[in-house]
């Protein structure tokens, strides 16, 4: 399957993999239609996200620098404090001499609104508000129904549908994101004490809680807060419910600016569980494959999901123009991917069920500054991906 044979494939689901990955199989010349469940965007806009310099790597090679730097704000160094509020550390993050590549923070909504703007201009088409519902694999295609009836054919499907994956169900009933033994806290305040929005992240160690923080050019204040405690009930960050005051007391052990911050949000404090996909899930099977949250969603400990989904983007599309044919195609894909994706689950998982611990090391402090060599040769889309045969590129 060479860059010159159009494949036509349904991607299911329409957030930050699913767009993505369209921008990457339309730039290696495949026909794409991107089919999503929900009937507009505002889904999770209330979060927020950072962007690595891996994922924003990842996004150069998709065309879209621009069109993501136009929202959210630059990352260029990280300050840990202790809970008692000293300074431990303060160093550069990231790739932050190449302004293309320096961590960004934005709302989750921003960013998807900046890669589904790019699928525009590039004529890719959107379907919003279709469900899917089954996936059926034929010898020479696959075909999708929706709730609504209608039915799609095509070459291949990319199953984007995020944590609660219907195209996973379809290809493993029963596999499920499990908790990942914290519920995360998020939310907007004024500006922080001592905050002057040049592009600092600042972690807090606390006794009770891992908090972090960055303030915007703007002078709004981005807070998150995780806390090692008993998952949410089913639907329970959906009820209304004082979380500002549940998470005020456990910030205030310490003589940290976060109880200060979080005293000071403008706007609901928003919590989630965390999540993770078990080690080892299947991905693909016939024609059909997962990427992205739906393959290996991991706990927010390291900051690295956005990130993640967008080099699976790049790295797909790769796979799927130099290799010869969806098989083998998937098979380098999934080859190259499982190692760094697990490497992350774990980790990012051992840093949520231990991080109630003031001993243990912050996450982020442990986040190079220099690349990585091999994951650029993957990423570049000039270079062939390892493996691949010559004469198919």
């Amino acid at each position: 399957m060479s860059g010159t044979d159009a494949t036509r494939v349904l991607v299911i689901g329409g957030g930050i993999a699913g767009t993505a990955a369209a921008l990457g199989l339309y730039k290696a010349g495949h026909g794409v239609t991107v089919y999503e469940a929900h009937p507009d965007t505002a889904e999770d806009s209330g979060a927020f996200l950072t962007l690595a310099s891996n994922g924003m790597r990842a996004l150069a090679q998709l065309d879209a620098t621009d069109a993501v730097t136009a929202v959210g704000f630059p990352l260029t160094s990280l300050r840990l404090l202790d809970s008692q509020g000293t300074e431990l550390t303060h160093a550069p993050l990231g790739e932050m001499a190449d302004p293309d590549l320096r961590y960004r923070c934005l709302r989750r909504g921003e960013l998807l609104a900046a890669l589904q703007g790019a699928a525009a201009r590039r004529g890719i088409r959107l379907r919003h508000g279709t469900r899917l519902t089954d996936v059926t694999d034929g010898p020479y295609g696959v075909t999708a129904r929706f709730a609504d009836g209608s039915t799609a054919q095509a070459d291949l499907v990319v199953g984007a549908d995020g944590l609660n994956s219907t195209v996973r169900r379809i290809l493993t009933p029963g596999v499920r994101p499990t908790y990942a033994g914290q519920r995360v806290f998020y939310g907007y305040s004024r500006a922080a004490p001592g905050a002057d929005g040049t592009g600092v992240i600042t972690m807090v160690r606390g006794s009770e809680t891992a908090f972090g923080y960055a303030t915007s050019p703007t002078g709004q204040t981005y807070w998150f807060a995780r806390v090692s405690t008993e998952p949410l009930p089913a639907g329970g960050a959906a009820h209304p419910s004082p979380w500002r005051e549940e998470l005020l007391p456990l910030l205030r052990k310490d003589a940290t600016p976060a109880a200060d911050i979080v005293a000071a949000s403008e706007g609901p404090v928003m919590v989630t569980n965390a999540t993770e996909m078990p080690l080892g899930v299947l991905w693909r099977k016939g024609r059909t494959l997962l990427i992205g949250d739906a393959a290996h969603a991991a706990s927010p400990a390291t900051g690295q999901g956005a990130s993640m989904a967008l080099e699976d983007a790049v790295v797909l599309a790769k796979a799927l123009r130099d290799l010869p044919g969806p098989e083998a195609a998937f098979a380098a894909y999934e080859r190259h991917r499982r190692p760094r994706v697990e490497h992350n689950i774990t980790v990012s998982g051992g840093i949520s069920r231990g991080s109630h611990s003031p001993s243990r090391p912050s996450p982020v402090a442990a986040r190079p500054t220099e690349p990585d060599e091999a994951l650029i040769h993957q990423l570049t889309w000039d270079i062939l991906l390892p493996d691949a045969p010559p004469e198919q590129h």
